[in-house]
């Protein structure tokens, strides 16, 4: 039987119509943790150098500007801590300071005692043990402090804004991580000082030694 072009074409056609159905070749699957979120590629020694010059060249200009108003009043890193978290926790006291800044007495005296004789940081004694010395910025130092705040925030709103907020959650648990028990603590502790409704200015990074917010009082 001689076929024309056509006829094995058709027979061709009738041919794969009746086959069985081929299963699928398996795709490769992506590169997922059960998660779902991406394989931990990123764990490589080389993603983690690069991590670490994320964070050199990411704090290098982060504190740049606030350097050069630093400097013009000879002052230095030390000294915007010390306003920086004087700021977020009046009436802290010096022994938690200290423990925040994870220095000597001696360290933090050499910095600490020229900003209170220049106008900048208030100590005061305890309320009930007067041994306690609190500490507050005064109004000099709350402007400095702003000032200093100023040349750093526009840094971090351009970054979030960009990263958008999937990224910023993702930086948050990221520094966290980088926290130590003892660091995180201290961070939460501050979190809690700072929170919407809070009167009290005492800041601990022991849980235990804050006392709660007490509630506001009308026509007092």
């Amino acid at each position: 039987m001689k076929l024309t072009e056509n006829g094995i074409m058709a027979a061709m056609s009738e041919t794969l119509k009746s086959a069985p159905p081929r299963p699928e070749s398996p795709r490769p699957e992506s590169p997922r943790s059960p998660g779902g979120t991406r394989s931990l590629l990123f764990l490589r020694e080389e993603e983690l150098r690069l991590a670490q010059d994320l964070l050199y060249f990411g704090y290098r200009d982060f504190t740049a500007g606030a350097d050069r108003i630093l400097a013009a009043l000879e002052m230095g890193r030390a000294h915007h801590r010390v306003l920086h978290f004087v700021g977020r926790a009046p009436g802290i006291k010096v022994g938690e300071l200290l423990a925040i800044l994870d220095i000597t007495k001696q360290s933090l005296g050499r910095v600490l005692q020229p900003m209170i004789e220049q106008g900048y940081v208030h100590q005061a004694p305890g309320v009930t043990d007067k041994r306690q010395r609190l500490l507050s910025l005064t109004e000099q130092g709350a402007a400095l402090e702003r000032r200093l705040f100023d040349a750093q925030r526009e840094w971090v709103l351009r970054a979030y804004r960009e990263a958008g907020p999937q990224a910023v959650e993702g930086f948050r648990q990221v520094m966290r991580g980088l926290m130590g028990p003892d660091a995180r603590a201290q961070f939460e502790a501050l979190e809690r000082s700072a929170a919407p409704g809070r009167t009290t200015p005492t800041f601990s990074p022991n849980p235990a030694l804050n006392p709660a917010p007490r509630p506001e009082t009308r026509g007092g």
